[in-house]
């Protein structure tokens, strides 16, 4: 009431004391509709005359449809809100108060006649209302759909055709109260009075017309009020006659339905212009006209309008379905579902397409990325085998380097440090192999000349004495304390030499030492010495050994 002006105000208490109480929303539209005037206002709400000019200001929603003008049905509209019957006056509101106690006994027995799965009679009592306003209205309009086919399932003692599919086994018994019950369409032997009604939609009536525009389906669209007189009787035979309800099943058609009491049915109610209840409307997807270019987007368009009892009978309806409406819609709908799986059809395949293309890339994009890893391990493995080989390769040539050098040594003290042959003692030395040589040593020399002497032997056989050097082959080293003092600032000693010297029985073992005289060592004349090769650093029998020398034998 706040965008209200003060006649307008006026004007809405004047219907408010004549209606009593009443939904403010609900009267400010009817006010609205007729121009702001009380008297016509009266007349539409009591049927008494109908306007002829109708040109609502509030802003209601209306979806892109059009009207059939083959449908069959008279294009003349009556706007009427509660549909016609008999004349209401202001002493049916005070009846309804009269009857308040009856609402209490009409709501018991509601609840026994639901349990009992027996059809609500139709009483006075039980279908007045106190008021006439909108009932209270809940943001959700799957519940209120919900609501309203339970009531509907109570008051025909019938059940819904989606619930009756779902167990075909069921029993009442089992099953439990009318919400719960299953059954099977048609019904089986042991249930044959078993009454079916139209699997309604549950959504808002704004989704039904999107299915109809995306799915190419037809709607039905049953709108009631429980205030007209021929309500419950359009219930109980229409919406549960059995061709009906076959018909629409086979034809897939999708039902909606409610009250209009209920904003959701109301606001149906004005987009379709129903004027009188029972109110039928089929609904469907069909190509535009009036002028319309070829190839424009069909619209969903009102096929027919059955107003009032006498054109909402089922045998009415089912006469005019099969005979009218399904002869004319179903060629266009058929060609409009066939594109529509036409393009479905080829959706599907370009997905197949884009999900094989994807998958041969994938495998593609494995296959490179494995080549790629390959040709790097190869590479890898390639760096690594030319890394072992150039390694090998240094190894060889240092190791070569190495006995070449350790070679010159010997010939440097074969022809240099050796100790000429004096009276003390006379060892044996064995050499690796079968050689064997002897050798006096004079008592003052040290173990440095041993091992030198049998370092000695180690040189091949072919190489001659005089072609011996005369000068080490690294640093200054003219006798055999300054070899002593090389050899402790090169190495760890006995691994310089690369052999041990150590006594055959019991053994004993003469590691190097430097300044180390024979007698200090232990050795005694005649000793029976054995020439041990370290291993990887010589060789036996004449044979080249790692340090690429030959032994000599007796």
């Amino acid at each position: 009431m706040d965008g209200l002006q003060g006649s307008q105000i006026e004007a809405l208490r004047q219907l408010q004391s004549i209606l009593g109480p009443h939904d403010t929303e609900f009267v400010v539209s009817v006010l609205e509709s007729v121009s702001w005037d009380v008297q016509k206002a009266t007349d539409l709400l009591f049927d008494n005359e109908a306007p002829k000019v109708i040109a609502p200001t509030q802003a209601v929603p209306m979806e892109q449809l059009e009207l059939d003008d083959n449908a069959g049905s008279s294009p003349t509209i009556r706007h009427s809100h509660r549909g016609q019957g008999n004349p209401r006056s202001t002493w049916s509101f005070l009846w309804s108060l009269l009857t308040v106690p009856l609402h209490l006994v009409s709501g018991v027995l509601r609840f026994v006649f639901s349990v009992l799965r027996i059809p609500i009679p139709s009483l006075p009592f039980m279908a007045t209302n106190s008021y006439h306003s909108h009932r209270p209205t809940s943001p959700d309009s799957r519940s209120i759909t919900q609501r309203w086919v339970q009531q509907l399932e109570e008051e025909t003692g019938a059940c819904s055709s989606k619930r009756s599919t779902v167990n075909a086994v069921t029993t009442g018994f089992e099953a439990g109260p009318s919400t719960t019950r299953r059954h099977t369409y048609p019904p089986a032997a042991s249930d044959d009075n078993q009454k079916i009604l139209p699997d309604f939609f549950d959504g808002s009536y704004e989704e039904v017309l999107d299915i109809c525009q995306r799915e190419g389906r037809i709607a039905c669209v049953v709108l009631v009020s429980a205030e007209h007189d021929d309500d419950a009787d359009f219930k109980r035979s229409t919406l549960t006659d059995a061709t009906f309800v076959k018909i629409l099943l086979d034809n897939d058609f999708i039902v909606w339905g409610g009250d209009i009491r209920d904003k959701a049915a109301w606001d149906a109610s004005q987009k379709l212009q129903a004027t009188t209840y029972p109110f039928v409307a089929f609904l469907a997807l069909q190509p535009r006209r009036h002028g319309a270019p070829s190839g424009a987007t069909p619209v969903v368009t009102i096929l027919s309008r059955h107003q009032g009892r006498a054109a909402a009978t089922a045998s009415v309806l089912i006469d005019h379905l099969n005979t009218q409406l399904l002869p004319r819609v179903t060629p266009f709908l058929v060609r409009f579902k066939s594109v529509l799986q036409d393009r479905d059809r080829d959706r599907r395949i370009r997905e197949e397409q884009d999900r094989a293309f994807r998958e041969t890339a994938r495998r593609d994009r494995e296959a490179i990325e494995m080549r790629v890893r390959q040709e790097k391990e190869e590479e890898e493995r390639v760096r690594k085998h030319a890394e072992d080989v150039k390694r090998k390769q240094e190894d060889s040539a240092r190791q070569k380097h190495q006995a070449g050098i350790r070679m010159e040594w010997r010939k440097f003290m074969r022809n240099r440090l050796l100790l000429p042959e004096a009276r003390g003692l006379r060892l044996a030395v064995k050499l690796p192999g079968n050689g064997r040589v002897v050798r006096s040593f004079p008592p003052s020399a040290t173990l440095t000349a041993l091992y030198a002497f049998a370092d000695s032997q180690l040189i091949p056989s072919t190489s001659r004495p005089e072609d011996d050097p005369s000068q080490a082959p690294e640093g200054v080293v003219d006798d055999i304390s300054q070899l002593d003092s090389y050899i402790q600032s090169r190495t760890a000693g006995h691994t310089w030499w690369g052999f041990t010297l150590a006594s055959a029985y019991p053994r004993r073992e003469f590691r190097w030492k430097a300044n180390a005289s024979l007698t200090e060592t232990g050795l005694r004349d005649g000793e029976q010495i054995v020439m041990e090769l370290i291993p990887g650093r010589g060789s036996a029998n004449g044979q080249i050994s790692d340090d690429e020398y030959e032994s000599e034998s007796d």
